[in-house]
């Protein structure tokens, strides 16, 4: 489980300073599929590096399964997003000399596991996001979507207790955003993964089981599906 407790992020800017983050405060259960929503600048990307471990909050705290992350130093901070969580981004960030399966693999050769193991796992990856044809294919070879589902694969590939994806269907086409996010919906139900999005886009709810509704910095609305 993962509890936020008045949360608040400042941005200093010479004289001038933006309060992106201020109070916010929630839960999300192990196995959810949640959503961040709300207009631009309203604190959706900020609100998930602070749960990604990639920024550090200004005040309150965030714990995860009741342990407080500010306890961490920089080194387990890094062991944590490593080991435990899971990134995906908008641009996809795919090295485009590796084939989608060397580009699945990276992970796992950083956490120093045998190579026959991701390998292996990398392999198993591909063939749930559906690209188990595609897995000694370059990016270049590879639509958008194909891309993003390679990128899917590789957050998962050290096993992670929670996955993140900040606008991970924002390049996309209305067809390729459909099948990212069914993707998603798939890796939630059969693997039981934790996801946590951020997006823009107000048809994504359907595959949500809880909305976070973001502004000016505040959560002003929470909403379970029914």
């Amino acid at each position: 489980m993962i509890r936020v407790e008045n949360l608040y992020k400042t941005f200093v800017m010479g004289e001038v300073q933006v309060h992106a983050l201020r109070g916010v405060s929630f839960e999300i259960a192990d196995g959810e599929f949640v959503g961040i929503m709300g207009k631009s600048g309203s604190g959706k990307s900020t609100l998930l590096r602070q749960l990604g471990l990639i920024d550090e909050p200004t005040k309150g705290e965030i714990f995860y399964d009741d342990k407080p992350t500010h306890e961490l130093s920089l080194r387990e901070r890094s062991h944590f997003r490593l080991t435990y969580l899971g990134y995906i981004f908008q641009e996809f960030a795919l090295i485009p000399e590796l084939t989608a399966l060397e580009n699945v693999m990276l992970p796992g050769m950083m956490k120093g596991e045998k190579r026959e193991d991701y390998e292996r796992r990398a392999t198993e990856l591909l063939e749930i996001v559906d690209l188990g044809d595609r897995i000694h294919h370059r990016p270049k070879q590879l639509s958008g979507g194909q891309q993003q589902r390679v990128a899917i694969a590789r957050s998962l590939i050290n096993t992670p207790k929670v996955l993140f994806a900040d606008e991970p269907t924002a390049s996309l086409d209305s067809t390729s955003s459909k099948i990212v996010m069914e993707t998603f919906q798939k890796l939630n139900k059969e693997l039981k993964q934790t996801i946590i999005l951020v997006t823009h886009e107000p048809d994504d709810e359907r595959y949500l089981h809880k909305t976070l509704w973001m502004k000016d910095g505040k959560l002003i609305h929470h909403k379970t599906a029914i």
